[in-house]
């Protein structure tokens, strides 16, 4: 994707051809800056602290933590200690082990010493095939929504889809999931407008979300996370799509907290819930997403401050809540497959449930 003209990745190969460049997202809106990552423990404070989020970039940030890894000493022991790390970051994402477990066993076989040109050239691999496959997610969405455009009511001049959270081209290498239908809906002249909920408690609707559709000239507004069903009950939105951190085999989808509260609202007025996904957020292992997925819990410091621009461009951090009060900070949520009309991904779109999920992912019946 383009920032002032310029084409960026969330994450790239630096010009010395061995350091990791990332977007510190934690200073966006407000201030667009590039981090270096040198080491192991760099990409491991990284995904801890939210430079990177989103489960698709957290995957790829870790492959390159072990290739940062393997360049310090490629033996079995830091190849071990390197995963353990990275591994222990955040719970909740499944993309995380996905990557880990992908560089583990294909450098395991390899010799020490040729352990870091190879881990280097995957995860390469696995950010370009990213890129890829969330361009089918985009195009797959696009077609969802071309269907929604040509059969809406006399009257709707406009489609309005709502968006929680970031699942834009910031939660991923490039193209994002729920966001990539919408960027390509834009550009193929279909007139959409966003409805782009805040996320408390760290605002990734309101500075990241909305900092991308604007950078793409995607007409939008944000919104306080509880208008959402207001704003379904007056007929002001015809399609919900959430990105998903994980789904279990059964279709249940965990994702920002507030998700499910918009699936609710969403299957009472009779507004299509849509979630977009790329294949190695399925947690084949995982039977029922409400009984098994691990719910994050951040610091509560996120709930009781928040950042923004002050005076003279200055950003800062400010207290919003009364001293001595305590808070709890659920950083996720589960969304029963019931609620979901359907799950987008880069083989297309089924129902959420396993029979739905084995239709796109026939190899995965025998697990």
């Amino acid at each position: 994707m383009n920032v002032n003209g310029k084409p960026f990745r969330s994450i790239w190969l630096d010009r010395d051809g061995w350091s990791v460049a990332i977007i510190d997202q934690t200073r966006l809106p407000h201030e667009f800056l590039t981090r270096r990552l040198e080491t192991p423990d760099d990409a491991a404070e990284a995904i801890r602290t939210m430079r990177v989020r989103g489960a698709p970039l957290i995957g790829a940030t870790a492959a390159y933590g072990i290739a940062l890894a393997m360049r310090q000493r490629g033996d079995d022991q830091a190849l071990a200690e390197a995963c353990r790390t990275l591994a222990a970051t955040r719970p909740t994402a499944v993309n995380l082990n996905w990557a880990l477990s992908l560089m583990r066993e294909a450098l395991a076989p390899i010799a020490p010493a040729q352990r870091m040109e190879a881990a280097y050239r995957l995860a390469a691999d696995i950010c370009d095939g990213d890129v890829a496959t969330n361009r089918s997610i985009g195009e797959h969405g696009l077609g969802l929504i071309g269907e929604l455009w040509d059969r809406r009511p006399d009257g709707v001049d406009v489609l309005h889809i709502l968006t929680h959270c970031n699942a834009g081209w910031l939660a991923t290498v490039d193209w994002g999931t729920a966001l990539a239908p919408v960027f390509l809906a834009h550009d193929a002249g279909i007139p959409v407008h966003v409805w782009v909920d805040e996320t408390r408690p760290r605002n990734q609707g309101a500075a990241l979300t909305a900092w991308e559709l604007s950078s793409h000239g995607v007409p939008h507004d944000v919104i306080v996370d509880n208008a959402g069903g207001h704003l379904m009950q007056t007929g002001r939105v015809q399609l919900c799509i959430t990105g998903t951190d994980r789904t279990a085999r059964n279709g249940d989808v965990c994702n920002k907290i507030g998700t499910y509260l918009k699936a609710l609202a969403a299957h009472d007025n009779g507004v299509p819930f849509y979630v977009a996904l790329p294949g190695p957020t399925i947690d084949w292992d995982m039977q029922d997403g409400i009984a098994g997925i691990p719910i994050e819990e951040r610091d509560p410091a996120e709930v009781i401050e928040v950042q923004g621009q002050l005076g003279e461009g200055r950003t800062g951090t400010v207290r919003i809540t009364p001293p001595g009060v305590t808070a709890r900070n659920f950083a996720f949520d589960v969304t029963p497959a019931r609620l979901v009309t359907g799950l987008i991904t880069e083989r297309g779109i089924c129902p959420a449930s396993e029979a739905g999920l084995l239709s796109l992912y026939p190899e995965r019946a025998g697990d």
